[in-house]
């Protein structure tokens, strides 16, 4: 039997929230490029998830069609000999002359759908609609998208809308292409819950079968829903049509996600309130399974098997995305694609996976309910404004080629592991991927390759392995007494001894001003140190990081500094980095090294955030400099984009701060402001030459980046660092004019 192939997709949803239209092409910037599709020929992908969308083709009119795009595309993929399977509506209603509920829906889409297969005759694979019993529950019964209608009847109504419609698209396609297939898709999970709630999830466990059981013809007299469609209004005629003349499709698409499983659990004081909905008899909480310890999901390759057992048709993963990290997003792929190789073998016709979605997403973490811009990223990085190939992709290109995988991939997934589990009031033994000096943590049954981590003292170091803990990467945290990284023959030993996959170095001498009397021992840790890194990773064949700074620059440009502009530090410490990142490059090239600035974090206090908080809240005098701007930098999201791109095998010079320049005085005051404290007058806005440090600073060292390391703006980085961090910034009652404990904070590198 052949192995299963790959495909892939593109997000397209034209959804309509009130008079308002989200389209994810737009947004994806996908719309206008068509020099994407080079970019999925080179996965080695057979066919592609694409659209022809109604609203696209035809908005204002049935009559006033323009193909011109969907034509460009649709060749160019014939050019690249990838199979198209076309879509015609993807989680939408329709352009404005028509709805869900529109009695004409079915003939309307069915005239459209002539259209499209005669403009394009040798396309073979249609999706008509999209999920239709995910779009009728979203649009009709919940309410979230149009025609915003939250009753039973308006749902079946929907549903069976587009059961017709997609019926007839099809006998009207065939009609031009008799040998047309219908790759029908519709999310698939299952519903777990408390025994008083097994009625809810048998009504729910049903229910997910729907889209296919009517069109394969199952929903007759003796179907589990048949009293429940007949009492919300769906006539015996509709149904019993369904069953004499059925539409099966000719490959069922299964999109499942670590979403898709769920938990009803009437204990609502245990879950948060967004979760509590209800029936007629119960008010509950409905949750991922995944994150319920009491709950066990049954997985994609279970889900897999009862859709084989249900249907004698060949199967399709048409689905399979996770928004999480780099080497998540890599475990759920392998995940459901050994699933599928597995039931493949153990001969079920399950024929692919496809990889969805190539350019991420927008806006799902609101259902779309929101244009807010909130990007998950797919097998591409749509950061930057174009599409980069990262981790994701590559491994994408490796399945079927089964290419040697990443060493994060010997790891489970997140919902795998003890971690999943947030709603639980039992006690849970605790992961620990790490190792800190000579103390072995790693797991003895398997040969994993950990992450070296240098500067276990440091905020740096430590916040590493903290979102490594997190992220299940194994990692070794190594001291100066278990790594000097300056002496060549300490660091061989240490790559000898734990064969890591990567380094990342974040030791270092920090202290600005110290290293004006101390440049001897800054120009060892700083710029020595990591020159001797670079080479013995360069010779082991091991990922390298290491950190720069903002003050390699001098000021001067007065505006954000970019990857390109040209060092000229003012001071020691400057001076020390600059260095660093020539030698690092040259002996090198293929190391990541990573400029940054002013960190601010919610694991330890030495951030001037912190300090500025602390005092205005005690209501103490805090001094600021007003006339040196820099970019602030959120701990957590410098690590975690620091560990994608050094999965992603990235090099060279990158800038990561947050987005936005700020003095250290417009810091403090947004700080405060967002904590809900008054500034005025504790904070005291005041030169910086006034603070008489020994080491000149930059007037302006803001950064930026023209790559797409994007990191979110300071103002959301100090929103979470709010909610996060253990210090209570609540004011207390001082003496008003007492001048005890006033504290004075210089800028730091």
């Amino acid at each position: 039997m052949a192995n299963i192939e790959l495909w892939g997709g593109v997000e397209c949803t034209v959804n309509r929230v009130g008079e308002e239209y989200f389209d994810q092409l737009a947004q994806s910037g996908h719309a206008n490029r068509l020099s994407d599709l080079d970019l999925f020929a080179e996965l080695g992908i057979k066919k592609i998830r694409y659209p022809v969308l109604w609203e696209s083709v035809a908005p204002e009119h049935p009559e006033q069609q323009d193909w011109t795009w969907a034509t460009e595309r649709l060749n160019r993929l014939r050019e690249l000999n990838i199979d198209p399977i076309v879509g015609l509506l993807h989680h939408g209603s329709g352009p404005r002359y028509t709805h869900l509920l529109d009695e004409d829906f079915p003939q309307k889409l069915a005239q459209y759908a002539r259209g499209v297969a005669q403009q394009f005759p040798w396309v073979n694979h249609y999706t008509p609609i999209n999920e239709p019993l995910t779009t009728a529950r979203f649009s009709a019964l919940y309410g979230f998208w149009y025609p915003h209608t939250q009753d039973d009847a308006s749902f079946a109504t929907a549903l069976l809308n587009q059961i017709k419609g997609t019926k007839l698209a099809m006998q009207a396609i065939r009609e031009i292409n008799p040998q047309a297939k219908l790759v029908q898709t519709d999310d698939l999970g299952y519903s777990h819950s408390t025994p008083a709630l097994q009625y809810q999830a048998d009504f729910e466990n049903h229910r997910r079968w729907l889209s296919w059981d009517l069109l394969c013809g199952k929903v007759d007299q003796q179907h589990p829903l048949w009293g429940y469609l007949r009492r919300v209004g769906v006539s015996e005629e509709t149904l019993l049509e369904l069953v004499q003349d059925p539409c099966p499709p000719d490959i069922i698409g299964v999109n499942y996600y670590v979403t898709s499983e769920r938990y009803l659990d009437e204990r609502i004081i245990d879950y948060p309130w967004h979760t509590h909905g209800s029936n007629a008899w119960h008010r509950y909480a409905d949750v991922e399974a995944v994150r319920v310890q009491a709950a066990t999901p049954l997985g994609v390759q279970n889900i897999l098997e009862q859709v084989c057992a249900r249907y004698d048709l060949p199967v399709v993963i048409t689905e399979a995305h996770l928004c999480c990290t780099r080497e998540e997003q890599m475990r759920w792929l392998a995940d459901v694609w050994d699933s599928a190789s597995f039931l493949r073998k153990q001969g079920k016709n399950v024929l692919a996976v496809t990889a969805w979605s190539l350019l991420g997403a927008y806006d799902w973490n609101s259902l779309l309910t929101r244009n807010a811009g909130h990007y998950e990223m797919g097998a591409f990085d749509l950061k930057g404004g174009q599409p980069a190939r990262t981790a994701v992709s590559d491994f994408l290109k490796g399945l079927p080629l089964e290419a040697e995988r990443h060493p994060v991939l010997k790891v489970d997934g997140w919902w795998k592991r003890v971690c999943r589990s947030i709603y639980t009031n039992m006690p849970e033994e605790p992961e620990n991927w790490s190792q800190a000096g000579n103390e072995q943590m790693l797991p003895h049954d398997l040969a994993i390759e950990p992450l070296l981590i240098t500067g276990a003292t440091g905020t740096l170091g430590r916040a590493f392995a903290r979102l490594c803990d997190t992220r299940g990467i194994p990692y070794v945290l190594l001291t100066r007494q278990d790594l000097d990284i300056a002496d060549a023959a300490s660091v061989e030993k240490a790559l000898q001894k734990y064969r890591p996959w990567a380094l990342v170095n974040t030791a270092g001498f920090v202290r600005v001003d110290a290293a004006e009397e101390e440049a001897e021992a800054c120009y060892r840790e700083n710029t020595h140190g990591p020159a001797v890194l670079a080479k013995a990773c360069q010779a082991h064949g091991v990922g390298f990081v290491t950190f720069s700074s903002d003050l390699v620059f001098d000021g001067e440009k007065m505006e954000p500094y970019l990857e390109e502009d040209q060092p000229q530090p003012l001071n020691v410490y400057g001076r020390s980095k600059t260095q660093a990142e020539e030698q690092v490059l040259a002996a090198m090239p293929q190391a990541l090294v990573i400029r940054t600035s002013a960190f601010f974090g919610p694991w330890d206090e030495h951030n001037f955030v912190y300090h500025a908080l602390r005092a205005i809240a005690h209501q103490e005098p805090f001094k600021a400099a007003e006339d040196s701007f820099i970019t602030p930098t959120y701990v957590p999201d410098l690590v975690n984009m620091a560990l994608d791109l050094l999965i992603d095998g990235e090099s060279g010079i990158w800038h990561l701060a947050n987005t936005g320049a700020y003095s250290w005085a417009q810091l403090a005051e947004l700080a405060a402001n967002l904590a809900g404290l008054d500034p005025a007058p504790w904070l005291q806005p005041v030169p910086m030459a006034s603070f008489k440090q020994p080491a000149a600073r930059p007037v302006y060292s803001a950064l930026e980046t023209g790559k797409r390391g994007i990191l979110p703006s300071v103002e959301d980085a100090l929103r979470r660092y709010l909610h996060a961090c253990e210090f209570n910034f609540r004011p207390v009652q001082t003496d008003l004019h007492s001048t005890e404990g006033e504290i004075r904070f210089a800028a730091q590198a």
